[in-house]
């Protein structure tokens, strides 16, 4: 019965708005693809921003999965940016790249280091991509004339991407970016508020996360802000299910109580989420509170307890180091460390895998630039992550030369592959100009170019050629790598091809490739055509590794990258060797 009276419903609200039968037919496809199995959890924030929306989600999502659920999680971002491919990392962090080659939200990292879903373009959209479609769709004359307005247009579109992405799955987690009382934010709290009316109150679950704060000269929590985020929620419509409360300390028991009667919620729907020292303990924290118990309960759920055995030797392995070892980062970006989110944590997956403490130093390529390589010195390893542009890629290229000749483990991703490459060009090869068109586009040695640019190598050396456009000429997502027999990568993956997610313009300039190799730098993985570098390692070192594609995308602290694996064990192999 229910289902008939949403049926009705949906087709009754399309006539209601401008009798449009397009909208009805839309009405009629979201219907159709709902599932009458799938349960949606909306997740908001209220106060401040910052609190850890998508760390939240991604450990409630680890404690569903871990009770048998196929579970989804999506982030709906509020900007007005298509994507966060053209945002300044050090504005806005990283650039997370799906399998499919979405460039998305950092927090699509968060996903999928805590569950085994793998992320795609569906799980994560912003407002431009919303409003762009919409206007697209109007300028084809899909709406038939209508006055294109927020409701119905806008919030339809984004219930369909919703729906889209709902499916095969029995819980959909979907975290609202931003905090309540964000003009931008509006439109997705619109659109989740009618998901309950159309999908069915008993299938969504409201989730809103809060600042709780300490005030230390009163000696008390204040539950004020909480009230108040409530409240703006309220007015737009949406009752909260569960709270949970983001403090310094574990909320007390009073504390939990008013503000379940103010808040209008059960009290053991209030949630105390205090500051732990490993994000990988807070799928524990919650399910000890009896959060993923209370959801069951709400959407009538049967299963298992959640089986949280690997989170607890991820813990114990974090607490129980058996060395440690200290690990220079020189990057482009260093002053927003969210800017290289996945490496770090890729790094301490590494740590865990061989039982050391990982104390990562981050120095700014600039600094080496200006300082020296004195900045270097009492590291037992070396990693220069990715990055655009000239600034500072000068002091990765002496960072790349100091780690080579003093026989310190080197790991380099994307950026620190080309630099790598100019280096030995320059240092070994003989090449003294070399340098990669991105940075120099009339150097005498292109080592580093775009593909287009090969084609008058020979003849123009020294001279610009033309480029052309930037747009769309990344290579993204998940592409095959062949690796060579015989060499340490072939040795550290244990298989002769990989999939690896790339994010890059540049490439390898085959043309001048031949005089590297000669020099002693080895190729020691190809794209699946064979005409693309995708790694490179120099044999007459202990651990030089560099790769275009981007390893620690793919590292979690359950399945620690090889990669990374090999390379914090030499720099434990490298600490052993200097006493």
């Amino acid at each position: 019965m229910r289902t008939v009276r949403k049926l009705i419903f949906l087709l009754t609200c399309g006539f209601r708005v401008y009798y449009s039968p397009v909208l009805v037919i839309q009405s009629l496809h979201l219907f159709l693809r709902s599932s009458m199995t799938t349960n949606y959890i909306f997740i908001t924030g209220g106060v401040v921003s910052s609190l850890g929306k998508g760390i939240a989600a991604a450990s409630l999502a680890a404690i569903l999965e871990a009770r048998t659920l196929n579970v989804t999680i999506m982030k709906l971002d509020p900007y007005i940016n298509v994507d966060p491919g053209t945002i300044s990392p050090i504005q806005h962090g990283e650039v997370f790249v799906t399998e499919d080659g979405a460039e998305t939200d950092l927090d699509l990292g968060h996903y999928e280091r805590f569950i085994r879903t793998k992320m795609s373009r569906r799980n994560n959209f912003t407002t431009g991509l919303i409003y762009s479609e919409v206007l697209r769709k109007e300028r084809r004359g899909d709406y038939l004339g209508a006055t294109i307005q927020v409701i119905p247009h806008i919030t339809n579109a984004i219930k369909e991407r919703i729906m889209e992405c709902s499916a095969g799955y029995d819980v959909v987690l979907v975290e609202i970016g931003g905090t309540v009382g964000d003009i931008e934010s509006l439109p997705f709290l619109e659109a989740i508020r009618q998901m309950a009316v159309e999908v069915g109150r008993a299938q969504t679950l409201y989730i809103h996360l809060t600042l709780v704060p300490y005030i230390a000269a009163a000696g008390e929590m204040k539950t004020k802000p909480t009230q108040r985020s409530v409240k703006e929620l309220l007015s737009i419509g949406i009752q909260p299910d569960i709270l949970i409360c983001r403090s310094d300390r574990l909320v007390p028991n009073n504390e939990r109580g008013k503000i379940a009667l103010f808040c209008n919620v059960p009290k053991k729907a209030v949630i105390s989420l205090q500051d732990v020292d490993s994000i990988y303990k807070i799928p524990s924290l919650l399910k000890s509170q009896g959060l993923d118990d209370y959801i069951y309960q709400r959407f009538g759920l049967n299963s298992p307890e959640a089986d949280l055995s690997e989170w607890e030797k991820v813990i114990y392995q974090q607490a129980n180091p058996i060395g440690e070892v200290r690990i220079g980062m020189v990057g482009k970006y260093i002053k927003s460390p969210d800017a290289y989110k996945s490496v770090i944590e890729a790094l301490k997956h590494a740590g865990l895998k061989n039982r050391l403490k990982v104390n990562i130093r981050l120095i700014d390529s600039q600094d080496v630039e200006t300082r020296g390589i004195e900045m270097l010195k009492d590291l037992e390893a070396i990693l220069i992550p990715g990055g655009f542009g000239y600034r500072g890629v000068e002091g990765t290229i002496q960072t790349v030369k100091y780690a080579r000749e003093k026989k310190i483990p080197y790991l380099g991703i994307c950026l620190g592959m080309q630099v790598a490459l100019i280096e030995f060009a320059r240092y070994v090869a003989g090449m003294q100009d070399a340098n990669s068109t991105e940075f120099v586009p009339d150097c005498k040695y292109p080592v580093v170019a775009m593909i287009a640019e090969w084609r008058d190598q020979v003849k123009n050396l020294g001279k610009p050629v033309a480029k052309d456009a930037m747009g769309g000429t990344m290579r993204l997502g998940n592409q095959a790598c062949y690796l060579v027999a015989g060499s340490r990568a072939q040795e550290l993956y244990g298989a002769t091809t990989i999939i690896e997610r790339h994010r890059h313009r540049y490439e390898v300039n085959n043309v001048l490739l031949k005089y590297i190799e000669a020099a002693g730098l080895r190729v020691a993985g190809w794209s699946e055509d064979y005409k693309l570098v995708e790694m490179i390692e120099y044999p007459d070192h202990p651990w030089f590794i560099a790769s275009q594609f981007h390893p620690e995308f793919t590292s979690t602290p359950r399945d620690c990258h090889p990669l990374f694996s090999g390379f914090v064990k030499a720099a434990g192999d490298y600490q052993k060797s200097q006493k």
